[in-house]
């Protein structure tokens, strides 16, 4: 069993959203790339690089196999699946119909204070780039970008853009963060929030048009 770039991180802690907080750590590993199309992977292997029990890994591997991310595999443990080249360019082409005028729309509806609260955010996600954790910067992208859209006030919007990046792959964060590059791409987030503290829709859709376009350009190439 192998993968690029850095190990899972390390879990800690017990809870009801133990599961959860495993589930999402192995949802950013698939985003990112560093558990692999095809590769079979077992709870226990898993659960080794997470320093936890098998039990919440094999609980959140349920999980993911729900949602369609993997396939029990008899006796072995769970495949990753495949996502084709044309279903990665349908996932995107429905986030940026979603979310450029959706976000583009927040300049003008989105309180002041609300934006500022997603300053932290962004700024982990710029050091996560400069560390060349992929997995802690896809947490935090996501936690950034789906915390702007639950501004709009439609949860069901969130929900479906939630989905649509659980399926999406960036394998192109291993290459640009050993490359040094990917600061400049985590830097558009708090590029994003001045334009929308500035009250400017259109570098606020310009921004989100360009960034977008990073996730079947830039952040793709294998």
């Amino acid at each position: 069993m192998t993968a690029r770039g850095p190990a899972l991180p390390a879990l800690g802690g017990r809870g009801p959203s133990y599961r959860e907080r495993v589930a999402d750590a192995l949802r950013a590993a698939l985003i990112a790339g560093e558990l692999r199309p095809g590769e079979v992977y077992s709870a226990p292997g898993l659960a080794a690089r997470f320093g936890v029990s098998a039990t919440p890994v094999r609980e959140a591997l349920l999980d993911l196999a729900k949602e369609g991310l993997v396939d029990a595999v008899p006796n072995k443990g769970y495949r990753v699946t495949a996502v084709s080249e044309r279903q990665l360019d349908e996932y995107t082409q429905v986030r940026a119909l979603i979310e450029i005028p959706t976000t583009a729309a927040l300049a003008g509806t989105a309180g002041t204070a609300a934006l500022a609260a997603l300053r932290p955010a962004a700024e982990e996600i710029v050091a996560a780039a400069e560390a060349g954790d992929l997995i802690a910067y896809v947490d935090a992208d996501q936690r950034f970008h789906l915390g702007l859209l639950a501004l709009a006030g439609n949860a069901h919007l969130v929900e479906v853009v939630r989905d649509l990046r659980r399926r999406s792959r960036l394998y192109g964060l291993t290459a640009l963060a050993e490359q040094g590059r990917l600061r400049a791409s985590a830097e558009e987030h708090l590029e994003l929030l001045d334009a929308l503290l500035a009250r400017d829709r259109e570098a606020v859709h310009a921004v989100m048009t360009r960034h977008l376009g990073h996730v079947r350009g830039l952040w793709a190439a294998p």
